[in-house]
């Protein structure tokens, strides 16, 4: 459970930002979000981040620590508070609802959708997801719950891989269905070998319904710095 945030204002509709999400784990959605980060501070934009719920995090002195939030954190001037960032941190590196239940605590949906928000009010805000879209977070609510309570439009990463197609169809369909707008979708290559990787996006480009905001390659060092160099985000997000 998330103490001291104000769920009432998650009535109040966000000014600006996106929520990333992919069509699994490990698929490239932190690359992304820092890309976009950074793609929008190039062009003068005030950007907060934020990773509502993290799991996989690692004990420090200071309290419960996840690698993702902290790299989108460091992109932030001046940088927030950690819990600003990720108020909800798990430790096991499992679905966030498993954790949560074996640590004996919940994640508060409509307190985080609250904190995003606020965030929003001020700053473009680049939230991202965890897990996919259908990734479950509590009792019967699940990462689609929280997009819709932020109400921010969705950016759905890809990993280019077998099964991607079926995979990113279905995850972009989901998202309008439930009542989302799909701002754009982003290919991320994860085998630089593979030999269809040009047909799949290909495939996508001609059945995703939002345009291709960017494509990062196999990247040694996939810095925001070099990731922002694969991106076009729309010149409105700038402000």
């Amino acid at each position: 459970m998330i103490e001291g945030l104000d769920p009432a204002s998650a009535d109040t509709p966000p000014a600006g930002g996106v929520f990333v999400t992919g069509t699994d784990t490990e698929v490239g959605k932190t690359v992304v979000a820092g890309g976009v980060i950074r793609a929008l501070q190039r062009r003068g934009a005030a950007v907060a981040a934020m990773k509502p719920v993290a799991s996989g995090c690692r004990r420090t002195a200071d309290g419960l620590r996840n690698d993702d939030a902290e790299r989108l954190r460091s992109l932030i001037t001046p940088t927030p508070d950690y819990a600003t960032v990720n108020p909800c941190a798990l430790e096991a590196a499992a679905a966030p609802h498993l954790v949560a239940a074996e640590e004996g605590r919940r994640v508060d949906i409509l307190g985080l959708a609250a904190a995003a928000r606020r965030l929003a009010r001020s700053r473009f805000t680049v939230v991202e997801g965890v897990g996919g879209w259908r990734a479950p977070l509590d009792g019967d609510q699940d990462v689609a719950d929280l997009a819709r309570h932020i109400g921010l439009p969705a950016v759905l990463v890809v990993g280019i891989r077998l099964g991607c197609l079926n995979h990113a169809r279905l995850s972009a369909e989901a998202v309008q269905a439930d009542g989302l707008a799909l701002a754009g979708w982003v290919a991320c290559e994860l085998d630089a070998d593979d030999p269809r990787r040009e047909a799949q996006i290909a495939a996508l480009d001609a059945r995703l319904p939002a345009p291709r905001l960017g494509r990062i390659p196999c990247l040694a060092d996939p810095s925001p710095e070099r990731v922002a160099d694969y991106l076009q985000p729309p010149p409105a997000w700038a402000g």
